[in-house]
């Protein structure tokens, strides 16, 4: 007669062989399970492999594979000659035991502190949930594009490098430094730059490298400039470091140097912020005669800029136009940059490129914030770049871009025509759609949301002389930006009506 043990478990154990999930660890965790519930008490003898093998349909060694697995946890005991008998593992954390009032609260966290602190305003979260189908974004990549089978086969080769172990247990910066080392080459061959390893710090993000930058540069009420339109996670940074942040107007050349100029005098500026290569949110470029004045000025004034390159991968039309860094013979300029925009978010850097000494200062705070960083990531990363498979996919990726983005032009110029404008960029992920004459983008996002599309306000711009939407089209094929369009402009007849 079956035991009544096995009739349990054939009852309770259901496994997928198509899950992702091993399947001795789908059964060890449905025993498991059984065993908290109190199915299967303490002492209970469990079938043989070979029986446990034939009840549930599954290969011997994978049975054996269930038992050693439950052993691990001390779920089980297996003892030689005799079978494996259910175990309840000690519980290794007394309970506090209350002397007062409120026995039924013991057990439930608090939700608020028994002391008082100081929230940040300046970095409260300007994330908006929304289950709508369709999303519009500021520019992102497509991760759909992501190379995924060629990917885990680099992170395997990654993972069974025989020097990943010693690296992980260096105390000096020999690893990072190779790292480093491909990456200034990768930079100087790219972007015009002429740096070497101590010259560069990769971090985790782009927030990341302005986060601890604000922290070298700026004190309590620094002026800092940024464009009359500028990028929102920037400015949060600057205002938590304690910035006075004073905007500097914006035509169709970039920023106006000129403005600063007038406006300014020596030593009364601690940085400027700019997105030289293409301007975040509205996506000029600064032209080459600016540059130059503003290199010299920074000279002249003794300021800092900041120059944030964040998508210097994404140029579709000629050849882009170099960083400001490159051309810096005065060491005024701090660099943020980025790389691996095409991989998954997790495998994405940010970097700083400056002198030195920034550098050098710069390394300390990201020792406390992020000492080792991911070997695996850089082990990774520095051989992409080394074999060119980067410079691959980015030529890959960008023709891509490229038809989506002249897709998108010629669908706004179907719907769009009579009532807003937009440049056809040469580079990036976004364009700057401006509504004429001017409409409620609040409302326009409330119908719109009501017709499953939806539009963060992070990418809506609003005053009495701007109506404009930074409109991200990386994440959308082609299929999807018909749909997308079609969606705004019904939300947007909606508003008009």
């Amino acid at each position: 007669m079956s035991s009544p043990v096995n009739h349990l478990l054939k009852k309770l154990i259901h496994f997928e062989k198509s899950q992702v999930t091993a399947v001795y660890i789908q059964i060890s965790q449905q025993i498991i399970n059984a065993i908290q519930r109190g199915y299967l008490i303490e002492g209970t003898a469990l079938p043989g492999t070979r029986i446990l093998s034939n009840l549930l349909a599954i290969n011997r060694n994978t049975a054996v594979a269930v038992y050693e697995e439950l052993a691990s946890q001390g779920w089980v005991e297996i003892m030689p000659n005799k079978g494996t008998f259910i175990l309840m593992p000690e519980q290794k954390t007394a309970r506090i035991k209350a002397t007062s009032q409120g026995l039924e609260k013991l057990h439930d966290y608090p939700k608020t502190t028994g002391f008082p602190f100081q929230s940040s305003f300046n970095l409260a979260s300007t994330e908006e949930i929304a289950v709508n189908k369709y999303v519009i974004n500021d520019g992102q990549p497509d991760l759909r594009l992501h190379p995924t089978h060629q990917f885990s086969r680099w992170y395997s080769a990654s993972m069974k490098r025989a020097s990943l172990i010693s690296k992980w247990n260096q105390t000096n910066e020999q690893s990072a430094t190779t790292f480093n080392l491909h990456l200034s080459n990768y930079l100087n061959a790219t972007r015009g730059f002429h740096i070497k390893p101590q010259n560069i710090m990769s971090t985790r993000s782009t927030e990341m490298s302005l986060y601890i930058v604000s922290q070298i540069l700026i004190k309590q009420a620094d002026v800092v400039l940024v464009a009359d339109l500028s990028h929102y996670k920037s400015n949060m940074i600057f205002q938590q470091a304690g910035a006075n942040i004073i905007t500097i107007p914006v035509d169709e050349h970039g920023i106006d140097v000129d403005y600063i100029k007038m406006h300014f005098t020596k030593r009364s500026i601690r940085c400027v912020y700019v997105c030289a290569h293409r301007h975040y949110p509205t996506t000029v470029t600064l032209s080459a005669e600016r540059r130059l004045k503003l290199l010299q000025l920074a000279k002249t004034y003794q300021f800092a800029i900041i120059e944030d390159d964040f998508d210097y991968d994404f140029q579709f039309n000629g050849s882009a136009m170099l960083p400001m860094a490159s051309s810096d013979a005065y060491g005024v300029v701090i660099y943020l940059g980025k790389l691996g925009q095409s991989f998954f978010p997790s495998f994405q850097i940010g970097f700083v490129v400056a002198p030195e000494t920034i550098i050098n200062e710069a390394k300390n705070y990201l020792q406390i914030l992020d000492k080792q960083g991911d070997l695996i990531q850089k082990q990774m990363l520095s051989e992409l770049i080394s074999e060119g498979e980067i410079h691959r996919l980015i030529k890959k990726n960008i023709t891509v871009y490229k038809q989506r983005r002249d897709y998108l032009c010629k669908t706004l110029q179907a719907h769009f025509n009579s009532i807003a404008t937009w440049e056809l960029p040469a580079g990036g992920l976004a364009i700057w759609l401006q509504f004429e004459p001017h409409i409620s983008l609040v409302e326009l996002a409330n119908k719109a949301k009501k017709n499953d599309l939806f539009l963060p306000k992070t990418i809506l711009y609003q005053n009495k002389n701007i109506c404009a939407i930074r409109l991200g089209f990386g994440h959308l094929n082609e299929t999807d930006i018909g749909i997308v369009v079609q969606k705004l402009k019904t939300s947007y007849n909606l508003v008009v009506s």
